[in-house]
Order: C-alpha cells, then structure tokens, then sequence
C-alpha cells in the first residue's frame, strides 16, 4: 500500500520528481526485537516502533508508519499556508518570550523561522522537514556558529542552503567536522554516538519522524569509520578546507 501510494504521487507529478523510490533498512540482529526504517520520497524516515519478532513484521510495522504520515501529510492543515504561518509563529513567540516584531528582524531566530516558512510557502509539512533536517544538524555539527562569526545573515544562510538536498558529501563534509572535534577532545565521538543512538531508539519507539536522529548516527558512524580505518585520515588544513566549501565561505 505505501509503494503504490508513492506510485500513484509520482504520477500525478509529485513534489519529488527525483525520488520514486521507498527504500527498506534492516538493522542486523541474530535475534528478536527486529527494527526496520523506511525512507521516503524526499528523505522522511520511519520506524517501526511496536516490538517485531521477525524482520517482516518489523518491515511491515515500519511501513504502517511511513504510510499513516504519508496519508495524514496529504491533509490541507499540513500544507504551509499564510494561516500556518501565523499560527507557527505566534506558537515559536510563546515558547521563546519574544514579540510578534522579531518576526519581522531576520536577525532574530524567530524571524529566520518566518523567513523559512514565508520561503516554502504551498509545500507540505514533510516537504518542509527535509529543509528543517539539514538546519538541525547544521547547528548540531557547529556550522552555523561558524557562519554567524563570518557575519554572515540567517537570511543569507537559509538562501544558500535551500538550493542542497542532504547527500553524501554533505555527510562526508560533516564527519570530517567532527573528526576534527575528536582530535580536540578524544573521546567525544563515540560520547555523541551513544547518545544518537539512543535518541534515534526513542524517537523510533514513540512513532516520530526519524530523519534527524538518523542521520546524526550514520555521520558520526562515517567519521569512526574514518579514523580507525586511517588514523592520519585528513589534516587540519584539509578540514578546514573542507569546512569552508561546505559552508560557502567563498
């Protein structure tokens, strides 16, 4: 039923050109519970979060999932909408003891977040969360502090990153990132896996969007892989180089 929901949203032209394909993941294990992920058209990831004692079940569960968003993504309140963006802002105010005019000052976090909303306007709300997903590990990695010591503006920043999809050499970029903090301070590495990887288990048991937890894991996995498969695996001043493509310094 989820593939040939996908199917079906492919063609009628869906907001995913690109992307046709659901993609199954299932983690090795010599024995029960089972966890599977299924990945989206345009990147949204679910889990399976009831406890499977075989790996179609956990599949099957996961698919449930996936295809419950899938269809509830397809309701006009999860389309972003001037309403919604009101609505959304007035919310971010109230959770953070702004004003409603720091909606209004790009420089501001809430103004950023209306900025982003105002700029995907129409797009569904899982549209909108692979955008959000690169932004979170973007200010998880530390690169948006780098940015804002560039005196770069949030404005510019969301405009720049909003033409990247989340790819391999984003991830590779990432993980040199972080190859470079556990050459700073040993040990933090596998610190930030472990609690990945618990925040991931979390957030797969209680049903949520899992794309974020994810790819914290596989980035910081890319960037153990790294080390211990080269211990000279790049120098500072390739890092910083690559850091500096990454974020667009040029």
């Amino acid at each position: 039923m989820l593939q040939e929901f996908w199917e079906s949203k492919q063609q009628q032209r869906a907001p995913f050109p690109s992307e046709g394909v659901v993609v199954y993941e299932s983690l090795p294990s010599p024995g029960p519970p089972f966890v599977s992920y299924v990945t989206l058209p345009g990147g949204s990831c679910f889990g399976n979060f009831q406890c499977c004692l075989s790996r179609a079940e956990a599949r099957r569960d996961a698919a449930k999932v996936a295809l419950i968003n899938s269809l509830f993504n397809e309701l006009p309140s999860r389309r972003i909408t001037k309403e919604f963006i009101m609505e959304s802002v007035q919310e971010a105010v109230a959770s953070t003891n702004g004003t409603l005019d720091d909606a209004d000052d790009p420089s501001t976090s809430i103004g950023a977040y209306h900025y982003m909303l105002e700029s995907n306007m129409g797009k569904t709300m899982l549209e909108f969360q692979e955008l959000m997903t690169i932004f979170q590990l973007l200010h998880w990695n530390g690169n948006l502090k780098a940015l804002r010591e560039t005196k770069c503006s949030r404005q510019e920043v969301i405009s720049y990153y909003s033409q990247y999809s989340l790819d391999e050499k984003m991830r590779s970029h990432m993980a040199l990132d972080w190859i470079m903090k556990e050459k700073e301070s040993p040990g933090i590495l596998s610190q930030e896996l472990r609690m990945a990887l618990r925040e991931l288990e979390e957030a797969r048991k209680a049903g949520q969007e899992l794309r974020f937890y994810k790819e914290k894991k596989e980035i910081l996995s890319l960037a153990l892989t790294q080390i211990y498969s080269d211990p000279d695996t790049s120098s500072p001043s390739d890092d910083q180089l690559s850091l500096t493509a990454l974020c667009g310094y040029h």
